[in-house]
């Protein structure tokens, strides 16, 4: 499922990364990572076809927790 979403992701305008990592310890555990220009982006990413398709599929497959980070100012 998540491989299927990366070209449609990456094809986004507004996407600046759409990443899957995997832990080598865990094969059943998978960690997305997602950045997107603005909050804009990212409701105009969670209104397309992709990704209501996955959010229909997600529950049958996986637990899935969702973190929404912003960046903090280090200067």
């Amino acid at each position: 499922l998540l491989v299927g979403m990366a070209p449609h992701c990456r094809a986004e305008p507004g996407n600046l990364r759409w990443d899957v990592w995997g832990d080598p310890a865990q094969s059943e555990l998978f960690l997305l990572d997602e950045l997107y220009v603005d909050a804009a982006a990212i409701e105009a990413h969670r209104s397309t076809p992709h990704y209501r398709n996955y959010q229909a599929r997600v529950p049958e497959l996986a637990e899935r927790m969702a973190w929404v980070v912003e960046p903090v100012d280090v200067r």
